[in-house]
This record gives structure tokens, sequence and C-alpha cells, in this order.
């Protein structure tokens, strides 16, 4: 069949199905049992035909398959390696056009798998396993999703391996590093341009990585996760669609508007409080704990640039996309089902945040947020890494540590370690001298820079009291005056529940006596105050800007 013709038949059984949603709506409020029972027939057969019609698309994974053994001989020969490829799930079907979407990024993980985790012949004897390797790949249908897996029975995936390579790429400090969990870390390897090889080569360390790899997949409705035991090997899932021109979606209200979000994003939805007292601050950015978790919160209409005209408080919907969980707060949750996905014009598809349209059973057209667009533009999202599963949380044991615990006038809460404060005073205003841009304090220690709690959470600047509590904070030798509007408490931080929430002067966050906390970054304060302690560095130009006068 020519594929025009095909297209044009699946463009005419669209339309039927969303004259049939329309006819779905009528027979609901019209009382009548007839009509009832023939839009009830109407609906069968549109989703009989609809399923036949999409089939006519489908083709064999194999199509995608038949490369790869000549790949793996070839990388295998050019790298070194005995690797035995074991190929399964050729007959499992998917739309065309997602098996081409798929391609290059099955092809990005096999060349992984032989080069980064198959381990030279030597390396394999010496631990004890088969001198060949073996690579299996995968093809199955699962709640209809294709899944195809990659396994092999290589050296895994170091964590440890992974954060020194963050750190020396200037990704992560190593203080951010000790503050992430085991899978924080392994999904730094997602980030653009990130990789573990030691030497460039034809085929690794040129920083074309796992980044391609999801944002490809994420394209068109897929994701991508990985499971990893050093020594042991790793697997990775790719999920995608069966098909791209029917979705399932959740629908919204935003400001009077009706959108669609796609439910492959969709994790979990949150009813808020009208008071808002669900949504906390960390330092300038909105966090909710959800469980064990914080999740940092976009609000639609802000990113939509229009007024909430919705009730207070509004529904939190949870999403996950590269690989991060954020809550996006709509006005209303409408309904789901699955809707047929329309192409964007170009003026429309340039605006970046929809990724498609289509239209509703009452005649309005929707358009389909894209999540991973949301995430991006919003700069919360940008380095908030997924939270744990209880399982996970469990081990190893995280170490715990006494923190103290400051406030702020507007009740904005930040930790630092017992054993970096020295003590704490009280001191008059009149104290604070001018020094340059900044403000110090003539304290037995000698003249010590100080810096404003409320300036480095980013709250407007007010009167001082008549009585300023100040904590001699101390890192590598180096002390500061933190100026606080009280502190609150001495409490266990149990690193194993921080969460990687970064804001200026914030190394994270975490909850303690079920507060949200921020965790304070006390090597960028001293760098705000004094730039050649630790050498230049971004992060502190930017809190330098809050903590100077």
């Amino acid at each position: 069949m020519r594929t025009t013709l095909l297209d044009n038949l699946i463009e005419d059984v669209s339309e039927l199905v969303v004259l049939r949603n329309q006819i779905d709506r009528l027979a609901e409020g019209a009382g009548n049992d007839v009509l009832t029972h023939a839009a009830h027939r109407l609906h069968m057969l549109t989703g009989e035909l609809q399923d036949r019609v999409l089939r006519t698309r489908m083709q064999p994974v194999d199509s995608v398959f038949s490369g790869l053994p000549r790949l793996v001989r070839d990388l295998a020969n050019a790298c070194g390696r005995q690797v035995r490829l074991e190929l399964s799930g050729h007959e499992t079907e998917a739309d065309r056009s997602l098996l081409e979407a798929v391609r290059d990024p099955l092809t990005h993980l096999v060349r992984n798998a032989v080069d980064h985790g198959i381990e030279p012949p030597a390396d394999r004897v010496a631990a004890g396993k088969d001198i060949t390797g073996n690579v299996t790949v995968q093809a199955i249908h699962s709640g209809g999703h294709v899944v195809i897996e990659v396994a092999d029975d290589g050296r895994g995936i170091d964590p440890d391996k992974v954060a020194a390579k963050a750190v020396a790429t200037g990704r992560r400090t190593a203080a951010q590093i000790a503050a992430m969990s085991r899978t924080e870390i392994l999904e730094l390897l997602f980030e653009p341009g990130m990789s573990t090889a030691d030497t460039v080569s034809t085929v690794s360390g040129r920083g074309v990585g796992m980044d391609v790899v999801r944002t490809n997949v994420e394209e068109v409705g897929g994701t991508v996760d990985f499971d990893s035991t050093p020594g042991r090997g790793t697997t990775w899932h790719l999920r995608v669609p069966l098909t791209v021109a029917v979705m399932p979606v959740l629908t919204v209200e935003c400001a009077g508007h009706v959108l669609a979000l796609s439910q492959v994003t969709l994790r979990e939805l949150v009813t808020l409080r009208p008071d808002g007292r669900d949504v906390e601050q960390l330092g300038t950015a909105p966090v909710y704990r959800l469980r064990d978790e914080l999740l940092p919160v976009v609000r639609l209409d802000g990113q939509l640039g229009l007024r909430s005209t919705g009730p207070d408080g509004g529904i939190l919907v949870v999403l996950k996309a590269h690989g991060r969980r954020f809550g996006l707060v709509v006005d209303r949750v409408l309904s789901t089902g699955e809707v047929v996905v329309n192409p964007l014009a170009r003026h429309v598809r340039q605006v970046g945040l929809y990724s498609g349209a289509t239209v509703l059973g009452d005649g309005r057209v929707a358009l389909i947020l894209d999540a991973r667009e949301i995430a991006r533009r919003s700069h919360l999202v940008r380095d908030v890494a997924p939270a744990l599963s209880r399982s996970e949380s469990k081990v190893p044991a995280a170490p715990v540590e006494q923190m103290l615990v400051a406030g702020t006038r507007l009740g904005r809460r930040v930790a630092a370690p017992l054993r970096a404060v020295r003590r704490i005073e009280r001191v008059a205003p009149s104290r604070l001298e001018p020094l340059g841009r900044h403000e110090v304090l003539r304290m037995r220690e000698g003249i010590v820079p100080v810096v404003r709690l409320d300036r480095v959470v980013g709250e407007p600047v007010a009167p001082d009291p008549d009585e300023l509590v100040v904590v001699l904070y101390q890192r590598d030798a180096r002390t500061i005056a933190l100026v606080v509007d009280a502190v609150l408490d001495i409490v266990d931080d149990d690193r194993g529940r921080h969460s990687a929430i970064e804001d200026t002067g914030l190394l994270g966050a975490t909850v303690l006596d079920d507060h949200v906390t921020g965790l304070l970054d006390g090597a960028a304060l001293v760098a705000a105050v004094e730039p050649t302690f630790y050498g230049d560095d971004g992060a502190a130009d930017a809190l330098r800007e809050l903590v100077g006068r």
C-alpha cells in the first residue's frame, strides 16, 4: 500500500474519532436511552476501526535489530573485546515512525555496552567471568508500550567514577556530590556532554552522550531509565508508545484555557490547600513536600504569561521529565482520555511549550503541553534529581549530623553544621561598619565579614531591630558573621533525606522538624566575601550580588 494513501486513511479515521467524541458528549446530556446505546455502539466500532488502521503502520522491530550483529562484531574487533550478542522479540511491532526514532538511541546504547560495559578479556578472567561478554537486546509489549532492553554482564557503572568526573569537569562541587544519593549521582550521566570515557576515540569520549538518547526518546513520548550493579552489568530500558497518532492525556484548565498533558509524564495529582501553605519557599524557589521528597513547583499560568482565574490553591500535577520530578500548578483537572494528536503550525511550534494539538469532544481545540520544555525553561527544575525509593533509601544507612537551624524575618529556615558554628552573639546594629561593598564586625577573632541571611535567601531589605543575632560560622579556617533573625533549634539531620534543590547560597534542602529547611553553602558564602579564598567561582559571583552592600 502506498504510504500517502495510508496516511490519508489514518487522517480520516482521526476525524472520525473526533466526531465520535462529540457524539459521546451529546449523548451524555440528552437523556435518551436509544441515542446513548447508538453512541456506545459507535464508540466501540470506531475504536476497533482505529486500532486496525493504526496496525497497518506497525512494523516488527526486526527492521531495527537487523544491523546490530554487524555493529557489535565491528566494535568488538575495534575495542579488543570478545562479545556474544543475543536478540529476542524480533516479531514485536511498533509504529514505523517510532522505530526510526529509537534506531539511533538503540545504536548508542549497544555501542556503550560493548565499549564501556564489557571488559577486556584479561579483566574478565581476573574477575572470574567468562572471557566472552554477553550483550542482550530484547523487545516486548508492556501496557500499551514497546519496551526495548539492552543488557550487558560487564563492569557496570561505578557511581564514584561518575561523581569524580562531575567534579573534575566542574558540573558539581565536592560538597554537592557529598549531599547526593547514589541514584542522583547516576542521573548525572544524562547531562549534556557527560562522558566517563578516559580517552577520546571514534567510539567514546566525544561528549555525545546519554542526554541525546533521552532527548530523542522523550520527543516521541518515551522514557529512558537503567539499572546497574558494579561488577555485574547494566540494563537500559527504552519505553516508547505503540503509536504517536493517539495519545492518552489529562486535560486541565488554566486561566480559562483548556490544555492537555501526556499521561506518559504524569505521576500523581495533589489538591493544594486554599491558604497556600502547602507550597513553601526554599530561598527564592517554591517547593512542595510530597511525603519524603521535595518537589520544585512551577505555576502554569506564570509559564504561559496568564493570570489564574481559578480557585485559590489549585491542583498540583506531579510530572516527570528529563528524569526529574516537579509539580505543575493548574486551576482544575477536567478529565482523562485518548486523543488524536495533530501537528502544530510552524509559528506555533516555535513557541516551544507545546508538542501538538487535539480536538476535544466538545469541538474545542486544546494544545498539548510539552512537560520536557516546561521543565527546561523552569530554572527550579534544572538541578533536581529524582528521589530514592523507600527500599533504596535504607541502603546504605546515611550518616546523621547535628545542625543549627536559623530563621529569617519572613519565616524561612536555613541549617548549618553545628561543628562549623563557633558561637552565637547578640550585637547592636551600630557595631556593623562598612568596608568597601561589605559590612564587617570587630570581634576578638579580628575583623570579620558580615553576611545577612535574609539577603542570601532573597528577602527584601528591612530595618534592623534593636539587637542583631550573629552566628560566627567557620569554614576552612575562615570565619564569617552570619546575621539571622533567630536561632530556632539544634536537630539531628539524616543526610539520606537531602534533596538536590539548589539556589544561590544553598547546597540543597531537607526536612527538619516537619519544615522545609535549606542547607547553607558555607564555601559559597566565604567565597562571596573573600573571592580569592577559593578562587573564582560562578556561584560566588551570584551570591556576591546579594551579600554585598
